[in-house]
């Protein structure tokens, strides 16, 4: 038995793997994975993948990151964790300090957790909890976009509109209210998709303002909901509209933020910014679990009082953990040592050069690339084929050495910030191949 085989087994007996139904791991084994080094995961054959999703969008410079191994080393020698209630260390507040300096100050404080659905339930849970303490207690319903996704903790799954993932749990949740997309795929021109998602987000608003606590939306991208690409307008006139009818806006940057939309926050791209502000995936670099909330000094302000119950009284015991916080240091450093925006937008610009062939394919439609993103919907007129695209479109990338794995029908390809010119040919060369046989 290779050890590949035996690591698979052995897995499949005792982890239950996450957004998996592990039935389907009889024909398919998860990919048994030895070790890391650049774009690439290695088995313990030796065979190596390229990780185009950045195993799951957060590991943005890789794996084994140099620069960012140093730093741990160090942090490892120093501080491995303290509590962050009642104390504090350096890794958390110049990651603060350097967070908020990036948005010149308007988003002046942060909040921590550990994983993206955490950072959305404690936006949400401050927004409530504002409208409470400033005497408006009946603030205290959301709105989503329809096709949106926010994670799928309780409070999370409020706020997501993809039926997998409510349906089972839908006697234990609080229904958001919903509003049209602005995806540009679902008008005549992107503007015209995103003039009328703002109709009916203005109708909703103006009826129950006196009722909503805050609005919460993914910037730019809708991304687990099958990279829904949209105009920034959008996003400019929805914080008008908030500002209007006295809403809190929610970005959800969890996927976009740390420069996949081409600037650090995507919410740059709008010149706005929310008031409340989650990160996690890319923060840490794909090393160590951490997210966060920045938010204002009007928000804090809220909380700030002699009155212990007017705080903010969430908490879980690795908040702030100072391995987590280092690994964002250095992330952060790596984007001002290397200049990466700028190299980013010359790897996108070349990478769309060998997407060609794929965007100009007869069986894909709405091919789109924003940043370090990039997506196209197969045409599958078969409802068999169509349902089972996605693990075909996984399986195949594999065996051409690619980690991929479409949403549905829609194959995007999300990868780290690392990648030279062949690398880039293979990624491209590849993606066409799988989609190819996967066609037939």
């Amino acid at each position: 038995m290779s050890a590949n085989t035996e690591l698979q087994q052995r897995s499949l007996a005792a982890v239950w793997h996450p957004c998996t139904q592990m039935k389907r791991h009889e024909t398919l084994p998860p990919l048994a994975i030895a070790r890391g080094q650049g774009a690439w995961l290695y088995d313990y054959d030796g065979k190596r993948y390229l990780d185009g999703i950045s195993s799951w969008w957060v590991n943005l410079f890789g794996h084994a990151h140099p620069a960012i191994n140093a730093a741990l080393k160090d942090q490892l020698d120093t501080l491995a964790h303290a509590m962050l209630s009642g104390c504090t260390h350096a890794p958390v507040v110049e990651l603060s300090e350097r967070l908020a300096a990036k948005t010149g100050h308007a988003l002046g404080h942060c909040f921590y957790a550990s994983d993206g659905a955490s950072a959305v339930e404690i936006a949400l849970k401050m927004s409530f909890h504002f409208w409470r303490n400033t005497n408006r207690p009946q603030k205290r319903e959301f709105i989503c976009l329809k096709n949106s996704y926010h994670g799928e903790t309780l409070g999370a799954l409020n706020v997501t509109d993809v039926d997998l993932f409510r349906d089972a749990y839908d006697p234990l949740l609080c229904h958001a209210h919903r509003v049209a997309s602005p995806d540009a795929r679902l008008g005549a021109t992107p503007e015209a998709a995103t003039r009328a998602a703002l109709v009916e987000l203005e109708a909703l608003l103006a009826e129950k303002q006196a009722q909503i606590a805050a609005f919460i939306v993914e910037p730019l991208i809708q991304c687990a909901t099958g990279m829904a690409m949209y105009d920034p307008l959008y996003l400019q006139e929805a914080r008008r509209l908030c500002d209007q009818y006295e809403v809190h806006l929610i970005a959800d940057e969890i996927a976009v933020g740390c420069g996949r939309t081409g600037t650090f926050f995507a919410c740059e791209q709008a010149n706005i910014w929310p008031d409340f502000l989650c990160l996690s995936k890319g923060i840490s670099a794909g090393y160590l679990p951490l997210s966060l909330v920045m938010t204002t000094n009007t928000i804090y302000a809220a909380f700030y009082d002699d009155d212990v119950a007017r705080g903010f009284l969430h908490s879980h015991s690795y908040t702030g953990n100072p391995m987590a916080c280092r690994a964002a240091l250095a992330m952060l450093d790596l984007f001002e040592s290397e200049n990466v925006l700028a190299a980013n937008r010359l790897r996108a610009a070349r990478l769309n050069e060998l997407l060609q062939g794929l965007a100009s394919d007869a069986r894909v439609r709405n091919y789109r690339n924003r940043g370090m993103i990039w997506a196209f919907d197969a045409i599958v007129d078969n409802a068999d084929k169509a349902a089972s695209f996605s693990r075909r479109f996984h399986e195949t990338a594999l065996k051409h050495g690619l980690l991929l794995r479409p949403i549905g029908t829609t194959v995007y390809l999300m990868p780290p910030y690392v990648l030279d010119d062949g690398e880039l040919a293979h990624l491209a060369k590849g993606t066409q191949a799988a989609f190819n046989e996967v066609m037939v």
